[in-house]
């Protein structure tokens, strides 16, 4: 496999994994940029699994900004979530997780939730990377990979139901219900 051949086939995993970690597209890009160069100065043709040593690259540089612009990004105001979501009560959470990839909605959620386990749900729904994988790239036991993920979920869960509950308050205050 040659450079070219190995950024064609990684490059779309580590931007949207850049992308989901640091919510900015340029500092994606950039991140991106920076990991192939680490990439590519490594004996990377000797790596056994070479997805999962990527994306290992990958979480370290993004957690390593993270901690670096912590100060930067205090938590926002969880006013935002006045939206409507009336039918996700009845789907599971999986589903639910799944539509909510590409929307504000799932976003925010992700922004909510701290860094360990954002770093896990990002990995497991929008990397597409095993239990076993994200425990390995995080070096980490499986059972407190599935834990934080059973955590994350259960917190956004959580929220859902409450922006849900708040929204369906306030259709009846106003009657618009």
């Amino acid at each position: 496999m040659t450079e070219r051949e190995l950024f064609d086939s990684f490059n779309k995993d580590v931007y949207r994994t850049c992308y989901y970690m640091l919510r900015n597209a340029q500092d994606a890009e950039d991140l991106c940029h920076d990991v192939f160069v680490t990439v590519f100065r490594q004996d990377w043709r000797n790596v056994e699994h070479l997805h999962a040593w990527i994306m290992r690259i990958v979480m370290n540089q993004c957690l390593n900004i993270l901690k670096r612009n912590k100060s930067k990004h205090e938590k926002q105001d969880q006013v935002r979530w006045l939206h409507k979501q009336t039918t996700d009560s009845v789907k599971s959470l999986d589903a639910i997780v799944l539509e909510k990839e590409t929307t504000e909605e799932w976003e925010e959620l992700l922004k909510q939730l701290p860094e360990k386990l954002m770093t896990v749900v990002t990995l497991r729904y929008i990397g597409e990377l095993s239990i076993n994988e994200i425990a390995d790239i995080l070096k980490i036991p499986v059972g407190t990979v599935k834990s934080r993920n059973h955590k994350a979920l259960k917190m956004m869960r959580k929220k859902l139901e409450h922006n849900q509950t708040f929204w369906l308050k306030g259709e009846k205050q106003y009657g618009t219900h």
